[in-house]
């Protein structure tokens, strides 16, 4: 497939949302074009391809729209990270950092194991908050966090930063 579609042009900016001072990146546009959808994750699935791993994870809620398409696409497991209390069995849970608040994300306890290489995938990242909490519980459960994916980066947000020396792949940056 020819990578020619403007994925930021499929990108909503809704204002105020979800609370006063924050400028959402709204993805549904995308998601409703299939072939802008499938052109993100032809080239997040060659990102992730990449990392070798062995397992994806994906964050709650917008990356297991990403992160589950990936997982099949190459034939490995996927793993849900999801907000506290909605995992049904043994979990390990970590409180982290959003932009606008705080909140707790939880992973089951049998999830992985440390044989395990991981590739990270969310929507989005932005003060890079949710994406450490999200390796913190990989490091938690000892695997090892081969890099992280996203669609799209908030560069002002300097998410990377809390993010150390870890590979992180975006596809949209907005500066």
């Amino acid at each position: 497939m020819a990578n020619d579609i403007d994925l930021k042009s499929y990108i909503r900016e809704i204002p105020d949302f979800p609370s006063p001072g924050i400028l959402f990146r709204d993805i549904t546009p995308l998601l409703r074009e299939p072939a802008a959808f499938a052109q993100a994750l032809d080239a997040m699935t060659a990102a992730v391809e990449r990392l070798a791993p062995t397992a994806i994870v994906g964050v709650e809620s917008r990356g297991f729209i990403f992160g589950a398409p990936i997982a099949q696409r190459l034939a490995l497991p996927f793993v849900p990270i999801r907000r506290a209390g909605k995992l049904p069995y043994d979990r390990m849970s970590v409180d982290y950092e959003l932009e606008y608040g705080m909140a707790q994300m939880e992973i089951h306890t049998d999830a992985l194991t440390p044989d395990d290489r991981v590739a990270v995938i969310d929507d989005l990242i932005a003060t890079g908050g949710t994406a450490n909490g999200a390796c913190q519980l990989v490091d938690i459960l000892g695997a090892e966090v081969a890099g992280l994916v996203f669609l799209i980066e908030l560069v002002p947000l300097a998410g990377r930063t809390r993010l150390g020396r870890r590979d992180i792949t975006t596809l949209i940056q907005y500066d």
